[in-house]
């Protein structure tokens, strides 16, 4: 019975094709397209969820960086696409040419999923590195951007080879005439890529980096280190986009090492009024004693005067004070400024510790303070540095001394008002001070001296 159905449908399908020739390849050629939308269903459907689905469920998280970058979707068109190539020698009703047209495409289209779906995994590689602590001093962006472009290159070469119906050989042994003008259109890549080289090799950059480079007025964090640029965010929330192979070509500057020694320098300069500069009295001695920080150094230094000056023994000597040695103004108030800084918590003590003059300027006698900070934050450093000025601006005047400051309006107008004063003093007699007639009240008070 069933024997006999299948020679019945045979026959029907027979006289089909003896009836109507192009039933047999219009038949083929529908099967071929369901078989080419079957297998992209299955692939799509499928293959492709379940595969999502295993990775999901993974305990490791590095192929979770496969699906952010899509590597598995690039691969499903393949499939499909191996089934037409296959498929479609076995449709007559297209001639020899159109098939292998459409046998050639479906290799290029092939060749490039392919390349795509490696370089979603080399981007799918850079991010699971970049989740590394060595990421940090040794990135590979630079060299997986250029192995993105070698494979970009060769599957081109594959594709015109395919396309033309040549050996990729071929094509390549064409190249050589081209260097020159590969060299010309990649010079700023290859250049880069020496550069990311030597920056990766010497440790010269790192991502979190703060750096500085004037020439293309960045200033602030390394955020991304590319094939042929690095990419810095600066404090003003501004990005400078800098070519890598710039670095080798100009200057800049690397904070890094700040970081890690652990301190940030105060390096600023206070100009004392030079005519405020003087001895001090002994009054003055007597109550920089009681100052906590100066008590040591009063002692000390009056000990060695009085032992420099015991040994003057001629009294007309003795009374001349560039033969004796005495406590200056400027002197103690450096010594205060001194023991403050090194006893003030903030202050680095293993680092580079300075309180000194330099050379005098039209603007006064520069006191420089050069010290470490033990915080390296921006926002601590700043704040210990304006603490440490609030308070040494602030005991100057005990010291007799006076911050050299340019003339302001305020200052003209007081003397403009002072002379206005004196000249209607001087033109009513009556507003005139009592000239003193005691010969004491004439002499000058006598300079005490310190011996």
């Amino acid at each position: 019975m069933i024997l006999t159905t299948q020679i019945t449908l045979a026959n029907v399908f027979t006289r089909l094709i003896d009836a109507y020739p192009w039933a047999e390849p219009g038949a083929k050629l529908l099967l071929l397209i369901l078989a080419v939308l079957a297998t992209h269903a299955i692939a799509r459907y499928a293959l492709l969820p379940w595969s999502i689905r295993i990775i999901r469920f993974s305990s490791s998280t590095w192929d979770d960086a496969l699906i952010k970058y899509k590597v598995l979707h690039r691969l499903i068109p393949i499939l499909p696409l191996l089934v037409l190539n296959r498929g479609v020698e076995f449709i007559p009703i297209l001639n020899d040419p159109i098939t292998i047209l459409i046998q050639r495409l479906a290799v290029s289209i092939i060749v490039v999923m392919v390349a795509a779906s490696i370089n979603g995994m080399l981007s799918a590689i850079n991010e699971i590195y970049s989740n590394t602590s060595l990421s940090k001093s040794r990135p590979l962006k630079g060299y997986l951007q250029v192995l993105q472009i070698l494979i970009y290159i060769i599957a081109g070469i594959i594709v015109i080879a395919a396309l033309i119906n040549q050996s990729p050989l071929y094509l390549l042994s064409g190249l050589g005439a081209m260097t020159a003008v590969l060299l010309l259109v990649f010079r700023d890549t290859l250049l880069s890529l020496v550069a990311g080289i030597q920056l990766t090799s010497n440790d010269l950059i790192r991502l979190g980096d703060w750096i500085e480079m004037p020439g293309f007025n960045a200033d602030g964090a390394v955020v991304d280190i590319a094939l042929n640029s690095v990419r810095v965010q600066n404090w003003d929330r501004t990005t400078s986009i800098i070519p890598t192979h710039k670095f080798l070509e100009n200057s800049f500057k690397n904070w890094r090492t700040m970081f890690e020694s652990g301190g940030r320098r105060i390096k600023r300069s206070i100009y004392i009024d030079m005519s405020t500069i003087r001895f001090l009295t002994a009054e003055e001695i007597e109550r920089f004693r009681h100052y906590v920080v100066l008590k040591d150094y009063i002692e000390e230094k009056l000990t060695e005067i009085q032992t420099h000056n015991a040994s003057i023994t001629a009294p007309e000597e003795a009374s001349i004070h560039a033969n004796t040695r005495q406590l200056t103004n400027i002197g103690t108030f450096r010594a205060y400024v001194s023991q403050y800084l090194r006893k003030h918590p903030m202050i680095h003590q293993e680092l580079t510790f300075l309180v000194r003059q330099l050379q005098p300027t039209a603007e006064g006698l520069p006191l420089e303070i050069y010290v470490f900070t033990n915080d390296t934050r921006w926002a601590i450093y700043e704040g210990v540095q304006a603490d440490v000025f609030d308070h040494v601006l602030s005991v100057i005047p005990d010291f007799g001394l006076r911050v050299f400051q340019n003339p302001s309006g305020h200052d003209i107008a007081q003397i403009t008002s002072a002379v206005a004063a004196n000249n209607t003093a001087q033109n009513n007699p009556a507003h005139l001070p009592i000239p003193a007639t005691d010969e004491a009240q004439r002499k000058p008070a006598p300079v005490q001296e310190t011996n």
